[in-house]
């Protein structure tokens, strides 16, 4: 660490497809962490969680792939929420794919920014968004604006990481989803499917489709599910 760069960040190169990679800035590792304002921790983020956006989770690379392999409606409006690194929101505006991209963590847009500027993709729309019971945040520790909109697909992945997100996801979903939405959702075998199927359908979402994934990430090895969702007026 120095004084220009107050945390460590590492270089990769990512093979979504055969057809596309992806020169990836993410975080050296776990350890990391830089919260001076404490913007973070006003936005409920431990230093253990602080670093979780800036990893390079295999499950958002499957979300990519998947967006690649299963076209959309190009009329759609996408979402990503906990988008991380935001590696299938610039999948998804390469794709032509009106995308925003959202997070709670007050640099993931920086992050997003400069990894779409490497790889020569235009601009992402970056909101906050966060779920759970947490108060209005100031723009102050955001950097960035508050979600509002709603849209007609969401898409996620790896976000099923604890009990209490099943519910806290589920409504986030019912807020920003448009009367009729399809949502994705990658999750490698957390096990809390099962608590956040019954809570989509509290919001009137149908599980329509759960399939396995174990297509290799870089040649590591994967396990996990793609889960789909939709809702009709």
């Amino acid at each position: 660490m120095n004084n220009i760069t107050p945390y460590k960040t590492k270089e990769q190169q990512i093979e979504i497809h055969p057809d596309l990679s992806l020169n990836i800035t993410s975080l050296f590792d776990q350890q990391q962490f830089f919260d001076p304002l404490n913007q973070a921790a006003r936005l409920g983020i431990c230093s253990a969680a602080w670093p979780l956006f800036g990893m390079l989770w295999p499950s958002s690379i499957q979300l990519a792939l998947k967006l690649i392999k299963r076209p959309i409606d190009k009329n759609s409006t996408l979402l990503e929420i906990g988008c991380g690194l935001g590696i299938a929101s610039m999948t998804a505006k390469i794709l032509g794919y009106d995308i925003t991209a959202s997070d709670r963590h007050p640099l993931a847009g920086k992050f997003l920014q400069k990894n779409s500027l490497q790889n020569e993709i235009p601009p992402i729309r970056f909101k906050h968004s966060q779920w759970g019971d947490v108060p209005t945040p100031a723009l102050t520790d955001t950097n960035a604006p508050l979600l509002k909109s709603q849209y007609d697909h969401i898409i996620a992945s790896d976000v099923l990481y604890e009990p209490n997100a099943a519910k806290e996801v589920a409504q986030l979903i019912d807020r920003f989803g448009a009367k009729e939405c399809t949502v994705w959702i990658i999750d490698p075998n957390r096990g809390y499917h099962n608590h956040f199927k019954r809570a989509m359908a509290q919001y009137g979402f149908h599980l329509t489709e759960m399939r396995a994934i174990t297509t290799p990430i870089n040649n590591e090895p994967y396990r996990g599910r793609l889960m789909v969702y939709q809702r009709t007026s």
